[in-house]
């Protein structure tokens, strides 16, 4: 069974806000060239998976919002494969009541991004929110990429950051998008310190060296269990990031480097993230559906020649100790 953590379904780019727009056609190659993240196009690209997680966005400080309707509106489009994730700006008011009325929609989660809405993750509204979520087995699904762009507030959106969330809320189920990129180490280290810290590979699996470096990483810290899959769809589809997911020791091959045994890396794929982090899958009928459809194995996606495939991240072989990320 695969889930993918992390989807975004929009009408325009624009609803991200004008700053990341701008972000995103300043970095890509040639004009914008993404497909569409209709609910149609979301359906086919979620084909290889067996449930897929719609996030939600608001961001007061950049004018944007994914709102909740529009994410329940994906969600009842296909609900025996579609979960949602509402995205609450704790700094526009009400976060908890907010947070009840998407639950009563059937949201299953909480999406948000200090760096994007400006705010320090331990502020006291935040910390509202966050009690909230614990009350109600919610968890908690941190952005980073909309950090990155020239609106946004960097120094609110380090990882090490939620060391004061998690330390006083060790019950909250907190995933850190894309290790919490560009700070991956200390995504590392948070998830090292708590067992209720978890990371996807969102935004990773567009650039292998960095998402090589992520999980060699990982692997060497000895919490490859608490990563979890994201593919970033629009930005990259499901069947995309397996596939590099999959290849990733290819850019150590036939070096020196270490690699991640291909036995952690399925682990990873095929994690049933929906009990990891308490959610319920959607129905009766989704259950059905993910046991009856053709599983995504190695026959699809895992058949990468590299000769040092199963090579250990680490001299000992042991897939523990605090090595920092290759270079």
């Amino acid at each position: 069974m695969i889930v993918d953590l992390h989807t975004r379904v929009w009408s325009s780019i624009e609803e991200l806000g004008p700053s990341v727009a701008q972000n995103v056609r300043r970095h890509s190659n040639g004009p914008w060239s993404h497909q569409p993240a209709t609910a149609d196009v979301h359906a086919q690209a979620m084909d290889p998976v067996a449930y897929a997680a719609v996030l939600g966005f608001e961001s007061g400080l950049l004018n944007a919002a994914i709102g909740p309707e529009k994410v329940a509106a994906a969600v009842a489009a296909n609900p025996a494969k579609n979960i949602g994730f509402v995205g609450i700006d704790p700094m526009l008011g009400g976060a908890v009541e907010r947070l009840e009325a998407a639950l009563e929609m059937g949201m299953v989660g909480v999406t948000l991004s200090p760096g994007a809405a400006g705010f320090h993750p331990a502020d006291t509204r935040a910390m509202a929110l966050y009690e909230a979520c614990v009350a109600r087995q919610v968890p908690v699904v941190v952005e980073s990429a909309a950090a990155l762009c020239s609106e946004a507030r960097m120094e609110f959106a380090r990882p090490y950051l939620f060391d004061e969330v998690a330390r006083a809320f060790p019950a909250l189920k907190l995933v850190l998008s894309g290790f919490g990129r560009p700070w991956v180490e200390q995504g590392v280290a948070m998830m090292s310190k708590h067992s209720g810290v978890y990371a996807d590979v969102s935004g990773l699996v567009q650039n292998s060296w960095q998402l090589y470096n992520a999980l060699v990483h990982a692997y060497q810290a000895g919490v490859m269990n608490q990563v979890l899959f994201g593919s970033g769809f629009p930005f990259c589809s499901p069947e995309e990031a397996i596939k590099t997911f999959y290849s990733v020791n290819t850019t150590s091959q036939g070096t020196p480097l270490p690699g991640v045994p291909r036995d952690q890396l399925r682990i990873v794929i095929e994690r049933d993230t929906l009990a990891e982090l308490g959610i319920a899958r959607p129905d009766a009928q989704g259950a059905a559906a993910a046991a009856a459809a053709q599983p995504v194995t190695a026959s699809a996606f895992e058949r990468v020649d590299v000769a040092n495939d199963d090579s250990p991240a680490s001299s000992g072989g042991s897939g523990s100790g605090s090595g920092g990320e290759a270079s």
